[in-house]
């Protein structure tokens, strides 16, 4: 039995994509939002093949964007939030979505000798993802300050 493992171990092909661990992704996404969950997930959905996946994970990121927005402005200025809820709550999805459905294939890929993308590269999709966030925002209160 434990020559069959060896021998699959022998042949087993290495990654040549790169992919973004739970932790890159989860902590990312605390700090920047959910945009840097949706892109982390969808180019990992890439790495393992299933690009139908990665397409549905950036139409979910879309949606709960515009989401998270909408709920922002909604909220009367009376009733106080703390503003650790949101990236608490959004980082828990992104979580569940790990487990459910990448966890297996991140540490199939990584027993593999796949390779990770660099903790840097996250910083740099969070800031542009922060930047983006804003401009959406911004544009928004703009939006509804014209609008009154």
């Amino acid at each position: 039995m434990e020559n069959h493992n060896t021998e699959d171990s022998v042949f087993q092909e290495i990654p040549t994509e790169k992919i973004y661990t739970e932790k890159q992704i989860r902590l990312g996404t605390f700090f920047c939002g959910p945009l840097v969950a949706g892109y982390c997930l969808a180019e990992n959905f890439k790495a393992f093949g299933d690009k139908e996946k990665a397409k549905k994970t950036w139409l979910i990121t879309i949606l709960s964007s515009f989401l998270v927005i909408l709920l922002i402005f909604s909220i009367p200025e009376n009733i106080n939030i703390p503003n650790i809820i949101f990236p608490i709550i959004y980082t828990g999805i992104a979580s569940f979505i790990i487990k459910k459905y990448q966890e297996k294939d991140i540490k199939k890929h990584l027993e593999n000798g796949g390779e990770t993308f660099g903790g840097w590269r996250t910083v740099l999709i969070g800031l542009i993802s922060l930047a983006a966030f804003c401009l959406v925002i911004i544009g928004a209160y703009i939006l509804l300050d014209l609008a009154l």
